[in-house]
């Protein structure tokens, strides 16, 4: 009979969806146990990305699945996030206390990416996640600023470098260690030994995912990027304008090239709604994040509008996740956050930490 009673709430539970991962509890291993005494069932639901904001919908709807459940009289349902490591480039390994690194590139500057990335950032700490920020534009450090950060790195070693805290995230930048009008005259060496530099003396605790800002375009610190420093996905940041999605398509076929999975496309600035009389205006064009999403098979993972509150948010501090969380604008970019996690845990996962190594000496 308990096993007959099993049987039918994964029955029940095959029939809920995971909209992010768009398969049911069950195909997607979510469902970790299930415990029956007598009328009354314990399920445990354990999805494999950050997603708190979801959880109430989710047990709207697992609840409703178990109410057709015949002899189910009562039913506790605990739901949880549990994000893996996850595969990276072929001849690298995923970094200690840093489980998964998410790439942020656009093609060109101008389109909003660093605005983007701190938001995801922000978003996926919303989401639950334990999160850390490298701002990789050793030429034009925005990070601090957007972060309202203005304090300098503590060593407690003499080696390597605390990250520094505020919003929920941890971060790192070179604008840190500088005045914000100091110009960086270094040639393309430096840069990317500093990048790694950055990354690696860098104190990261526990992370679930770090975001990488980088800089605009596919020079030396997006070949470094992809040559030397674990990456788990990229997310590219573009607007609805042909030429910025001319110049995406080159950073979305860099990251291809260096098997690099592309988690998918957030397209900015999508469209304007004017303040004062709600008039909606596609200023850049419409629907091009869009079709280049078709074109090379990856997700649209969100549109963002034109809003000035958004670029005042960012500029004060307090990027729209964190100023207004209940917002509009905020729900898309925890939206663009469970989409963008869904689609890392559909990649495969890293084993390497589980296994022991192995050492063969002679004797």
């Amino acid at each position: 009979m308990s096993e007959l009673s099993r049987l039918q709430i994964e029955t029940a539970l095959k029939t809920v969806q995971d909209k992010y991962l768009e398969k049911d509890l069950v195909a997607a291993e979510a469902v970790k146990d299930i415990q029956i005494d007598g009328g009354r069932a314990t399920v445990a639901i354990e999805l494999g990305y950050a997603a708190t904001g979801y959880f109430d919908e989710l047990r709207g709807e697992v609840e409703k699945a178990l109410g057709t459940v015949r002899g189910l009289e009562e039913a506790e349902i605990t739901l949880s996030s549990k994000v893996a490591s996850h595969a990276v480039q072929k001849s690298l390994k995923p970094m200690p206390g840093i489980k998964n690194i998410i790439a942020v590139a656009s093609g060109k500057g101008g389109v909003g990416k660093s605005t983007t990335a701190v938001n995801l950032a922000l978003a996926l700490a919303a989401e639950g996640a334990e999160v850390g920020v490298l701002d990789a534009d050793i030429y034009g450090p925005s990070q601090p600023r957007m972060l309202g950060i203005t304090d300098k790195p503590q060593s407690k070693d003499g080696k390597s470098m605390e990250p520094l805290r505020n919003h929920g995230v941890q971060a790192m930048s070179i604008g840190f260690l500088i005045e914000e009008d100091t110009p960086m005259i270094w040639r393309g060496p430096m840069v990317t030994q500093a990048l790694e530099q950055l990354l690696r003396e860098t104190n990261w605790e526990d992370l679930d995912y770090l975001i990488i800002d980088l800089p605009p375009g596919t020079g030396d610190i997006q070949l470094t990027l992809s040559q030397k420093i674990p990456v788990s996905g990229a997310v590219i940041v573009t607007t609805p304008q042909d030429i910025a999605l001319l110049d995406a398509r080159k950073g979305l076929k860099m990251f291809e090239k260096v098997d690099v999975p592309v988690l998918g496309i957030v397209e900015n600035m999508s469209i304007h709604i004017c303040s004062n009389c709600g008039h909606e205006e596609y200023i850049f064009g419409e629907g091009g994040g869009e079709r280049m999403a078709e074109e090379y098979g990856v997700d649209l993972l969100g549109a963002l509008p034109l809003d000035i509150r958004i670029r005042e948010q960012a500029d004060g501090g307090e990027p729209t996740v964190v100023r207004e969380p209940e917002g509009r604008v905020a729900q898309i970019y925890r939206e663009i956050a469970r989409r963008t996690g869904a689609k890392l845990a559909e990649q495969s996962k890293d084993y390497s930490g589980k296994f022991p190594n192995i050492v063969i000496k002679n004797v």
